[in-house]
């Protein structure tokens, strides 16, 4: 009898902890199989109901907006560099009223708003970052790189409101297209040199090597590439005829030629843009979700990431609200004090675009990239940099370009041949580094060390003498020379 009765017993009961745990194993398959016949699981790793929509890495467990919740997961930001820079948030209304108390103190205002924007574009970044995860992993991250874009596009847009190019309005007369075309190619420099080499130095110091998707490196290298040979075509085309003796040269209907070959190539780069998107987002988005899931694997962090507490999406879009006010009025002030800086203090407007202007836009996306790097998660680093200089490339710069064109402003593709020239070395030498799938600390002090080179020609590069950034008195001349010059 006690035979049968233990011999009944026995499936009611677990001898052992490992048959518990192998039961629990089978029930968490069993519910798995029934919750993605639903498309959407129930609980996710925190125990928190997810909601239809929402991907369970992103559910906060709540609804609505919590002050205290917003404010405490806002300050804590998305990793410890980011946590750092709040402590730059009490410049912002610094920034702010002194704009309005002292509007005759532009060094003060310049550098307090330029400051300023760093805490501003980084909430920015966090709130696109939280937004992101409640999202498929590909999408997310595409729209996590826009967002990050946002600040580029605000700044871009506000220097092309604020540009005056007539030379026969003297009293309000600012170019500020030499300014835009700096900061157009400066941002990809930035991202292609610094952002990148701080991501291989940084992961480089853990590691020996640290290794990446073809899927991330190689589509991303070469529609680079690609993007940086379609934006210097007006420039060649204008430096190969100015310097011509065979051809007779109109400089007034160059510039007229150059202007129209740009939009012509805004367009282009824009459907590049698009068709990129697509081939992302929908025909080959299985690849990218597979080779980010595997970075994700590799985060040594990632059970850190899963239990901290999460935005709402009422508090995410909240955030991005008052982070792209903020960025906008910053960059608004900013601005206006671009002509006095280089009128007065003689600073290149070669320097402000190229280097001063992309270093602050990117600073909060650039932080994200360089921890996701130190995490072992150099696809999901990549993905922020080369994404967001494949943005700037085809859809930030044409789209700048296209709007000037509908405010009848003369805003073309035509660089100085400075900026042509670095650029496609600059994305010949990250193309290089990117072949071989691998990085380590030295490729990324090398891309550091020639971004600081870089920077220093920037920086002592002369103002032309006319439609520099802040010249007020525009010069009158015959020469066929010089008007092919003030053309840039």
């Amino acid at each position: 009898m006690f035979g049968k009765r233990k011999e009944k017993a026995g499936p009611r009961t677990y001898a052992t902890g490992q048959d518990v745990e192998l039961a629990n194993s089978h029930e968490l398959k069993d519910a798995t199989s029934h919750q993605h016949k639903h498309h959407d699981p129930r609980f996710n790793h925190n125990g928190h109901k997810v909601t239809r929509g929402i991907h369970p890495d992103g559910e906060s467990g709540r609804r609505g907006f919590h002050p205290h919740h917003f404010l405490r997961i806002s300050g804590r930001s998305a990793s410890k560099l980011s946590m750092i820079v709040n402590i730059l948030w009490p410049f912002v209304p610094a920034a702010i009223a002194v704009r309005y108390t002292h509007p005759g103190a532009h060094e003060w205002i310049f550098a307090l708003n330029y400051i300023a924007m760093v805490p501003s574009a980084n909430l920015l970044g966090f709130a696109g970052q939280e937004l992101a995860r409640k999202l498929p992993k590909v999408f997310g991250v595409v729209l996590e790189v826009f967002l990050g874009g946002i600040v580029e596009i605000i700044l871009f847009m506000v220097l092309l409101s604020k540009n005056v190019d007539d030379p026969a309005d003297v009293e309000h007369y600012n170019n500020f297209v030499p300014v835009i075309r700096a900061a157009i190619l400066g941002s990809i420099l930035a991202n292609v040199l610094l952002c990148m080499g701080c991501c291989f130095f940084a992961g480089g110091m853990r590691r020996d090597e640290q290794e990446f998707d073809a899927a991330i490196s190689e589509v991303g290298s070469g529609l680079l590439l690609t993007a940086g040979f379609g934006l210097i075509i007006p420039a060649a085309f204008v430096t190969s005829l100015s310097g011509s003796t065979s051809v007779e040269v109109d400089p007034q209907g160059l510039s007229d030629k150059a202007l129209t070959i740009s939009r012509v190539t805004s367009i282009v780069l824009f459907l590049a843009f698009l068709l990129y998107a697509w081939f992302q987002m929908h025909t080959h988005h299985g690849i990218y979700d597979a080779v980010l899931e595997k970075d994700e694997a590799r985060d040594q962090d990632r059970h850190k990431d899963l239990k901290k507490a999460k935005l709402t999406l009422t508090e995410c879009i909240l955030a991005l609200v008052i982070s792209i006010s903020l960025v906008s009025l910053h960059a608004v002030f900013l601005v206006e004090q671009i002509e006095y800086l280089v009128r007065e203090r003689g600073i290149s407007d070669m320097g402000i675009g190229l280097i001063l202007v992309p270093f602050i836009e990117k600073a909060a996306e650039n932080l994200t990239a360089v921890d996701e790097a130190w995490d072992n998660q150099m696809n999901f680093a990549l993905s922020h940099v080369l994404g967001s200089s494949i943005q700037t490339a085809l859809f930030n710069g044409p789209l700048v370009v296209i709007v000037g064109w509908g405010l009848h402003k003369a805003m073309d593709l035509n660089f100085e041949i400075f900026n042509a020239v670095i650029l496609i070395l600059a994305i010949i030498v990250a193309g290089s580094f990117l072949r071989d799938r691998k990085s380590n600390y030295l490729e990324g002090a090398l891309c550091v060390f020639i971004y600081i080179i870089i920077a220093v020609a920037a920086f002592t590069y002369p103002n032309p003498h006319h439609g520099a950034a802040g010249t007020n008195e525009p010069e009158a001349s015959t020469d066929g020379a010089h008007k092919l010059r003030l053309m840039r």
